[in-house]
C-alpha cells in the first residue's frame, strides 16, 4: 500500500518525534486509517531514508583475551591439611570440575567431603544435581552438603555455566 506526500510527510515527522516503529504503526491506523504490518512500516521508513529512534546503533565487539593457562581443578594435586585449601575448597569441602562430563549428564566432577569421603557428582540436562558416593550407603553430613552446594557453585561460577 502505498501513501500521498501527506501522509509521508507525517510519518517523517512522526520519526522526527522519536516514535517506535509499532507506535507508528498504530497511528496510521488509528489517524489515517492505514493498515499496515509492522515489516510494512519498517520498509515504509526505510524507502523515506528515515531512521527510527527506537533501532540502536550496532556495538563494537571488544576481543576477549584468553586467561593464561592454568591447570583444571580436577588436575590439580591434593594438598596436605596445612597447606592453603585448594581453589573449589570451602570448609573442607573441596570440589572439582571434570573437564570430560559423564554420559549423560551437562557438566560432572568430584566431591571430598570433610570426612574424607568422596563421591562423583554430576547436573543432567533437566538441572537435576545427581551424587554417586564412592563407598556404598554413604550420606555426607547435611553441613558439607550445603557447603558442597555453595563451592559447587563457585567452580561454575568461574567456568560460566
Amino acid at each position: 500500500m502505498s501513501l500521498d506526500d501527506t501522509q509521508r510527510k507525517k510519518v517523517a515527522a512522526w520519526i522526527a518525534d522519536g516514535m517506535k516503529l509499532s507506535e507508528i504503526q498504530n497511528r496510521l491506523a488509528s489517524e489515517l486509517d492505514v493498515r499496515m504490518t509492522y515489516m510494512d512500516v519498517r520498509l515504509l521508513v526505510d524507502d523515506l531514508k528515515l531512521t527510527p529512534k527506537d533501532i540502536d546503533p550496532p556495538k563494537p565487539i571488544v576481543p576477549v583475551t584468553p586467561p593464561a593457562e592454568t591447570p583444571p581443578p580436577s588436575a590439580a594435586p591434593l594438598k596436605a591439611e596445612s597447606a592453603p585449601a585448594p581453589a573449589g575448597t570451602l570448609g573442607g569441602v573441596s570440589v572439582a570440575v571434570d573437564q570430560l562430563a559423564r554420559p549423560g549428564s551437562v557438566v560432572s566432577g568430584k566431591v571430598t567431603f570433610t570426612d574424607g569421603k568422596k563421591a562423583d557428582w554430576y547436573i543432567d540436562q533437566t538441572g537435576r544435581l545427581g551424587l554417586a558416593p564412592q563407598e556404598a550407603g554413604y550420606r555426607p553430613p547435611a553441613a558439607d552438603v550445603q557447603q558442597f552446594q555453595i563451592a559447587l557453585e563457585a567452580e561454575l561460577a568461574k567456568l560460566g555455566l
